[in-house]
């Protein structure tokens, strides 16, 4: 990684990377399988796995596809007990939601991470 990170990142990397494992193993995937579904090499799944290596944000729905299951759940949150006065909450409201209560360092690894998607796709 080119830029240094802060150690509240390398937890949030560790922490992902073990529910990338956990619920892959879940899904009854080797390292191989999810790898060769993703595209990607096995040596990356294992390095974000691992916590060396970051995820690209472009490439978590389709881990969370994968893998059977919603990016709050890959993100070890539960977005059941978040719901909108005026009835249930979007997808979208509900994340928001959840990002707003996360730590400040993961708030900013997940703008950045946001905000390299939208800049991909314009």
């Amino acid at each position: 990684m080119a830029a240094s990170i802060s150690s509240e990142e390398q937890i949030f990397m560790m922490t992902l990377g073990k529910r990338i494992t956990t619920l892959r193993k879940e899904a009854g995937l080797t390292q191989v399988q999810l790898a060769q579904k993703l595209n990607v090499s096995q040596q990356a799944v294992q390095s974000w796995e691992a916590g060396r290596r970051r995820i690209q944000i472009s490439i978590l729905p389709t881990v969370a596809r994968i893998l059977s299951v919603s990016l709050e759940k890959l993100f070890g949150e539960e977005s059941d007990r978040i719901l909108s006065k005026r009835g249930p909450a979007s997808r979208l409201e509900k994340q928001i939601q959840i990002i707003s209560q996360l730590p400040k360092g993961k708030q900013k690894l997940v703008s950045e991470m946001l905000d390299a998607v939208i800049a991909q796709a314009q």
